[in-house]
């Protein structure tokens, strides 16, 4: 059974038992063997295990992990020191400068983010190599809708990041006033020109965490 290590084996132990999520474990057990998938079956899920339910502040939305080899480890859109950026994630650094002028970083490993309470959360956990979307439909998306509902209950505020039209589908889930919603175009060089660029949500959900009385999120990604 899964074992994160923090409060989301509590708020998530029902989900686990469920039939959809017994059923996604032996699809994913039959593909790890057989198949070559991403992230490492220890990186699945590192988004809750850098990021406790209680110390949520910060929700960005992927789609699924990447699908090349050594870049997916667990938290969307970041890949490990010394691997080279994918384009989306060079476009998120770019933002970043034009928003709060921090000059891209030498490395996109994004667990300084992860650490600070700015959970990472892909839609989809898996992905086959080479094959984007492979593990669509086979449960996650179940899963992962009831880590947004279990956070929408939170009494706490929480800045939820829907970057692209699969993130903000999403939004529905997000029933609570308190909580800010920042939607924008996807960072994709496809997309990012209609609506990412500009969006300057590192600032905007900086002053949403201030003015509810929370310590902001230093952006800055250190030298690995």
């Amino acid at each position: 059974m899964v074992n994160i290590g923090n409060s989301w084996d509590r708020v998530l132990g029902e989900e686990f038992r469920k039939p959809y999520y017994l059923k996604l474990r032996e699809f994913l057990k039959s593909e790890y063997a057989s198949k070559t998938v991403y992230p490492n079956m220890y990186d699945i899920f590192n988004a809750l295990k850098y990021t406790a339910y209680e110390d949520v502040k910060a929700v960005i939305i992927g789609q699924d992990p990447y699908h090349g080899p050594g870049q997916a480890h667990g938290l969307c859109f970041s890949v490990k020191a010394g691997v080279p950026a994918p384009p989306s994630l060079v476009n998120i650094f770019k933002e970043l400068q034009n928003d709060l002028g921090i000059a891209p970083p030498d490395n996109g490993e994004l667990t300084d983010w992860a650490r600070q309470g700015v959970l990472l959360l892909n839609a989809v956990l898996t992905v086959r190599a080479g094959a984007a979307n492979s593990h669509k439909g086979m449960g996650w998306e179940q899963l992962t809708d009831e880590i947004i509902r279990k956070l929408d209950q939170r009494d706490k505020p929480i800045a939820f990041i829907l970057w692209g039209a699969n993130a903000r589908a999403k939004a529905p889930l997000i029933t609570n006033p308190i909580h800010g919603i920042f939607t924008a175009a996807h960072p994709s060089p496809l997309s990012a020109y209609n609506g990412f660029f500009g969006c300057r949500h590192f600032s905007k959900v900086n002053d949403f965490l201030q003015h509810n009385g929370i310590e902001p999120i230093d952006w800055r990604i250190s030298s690995k």
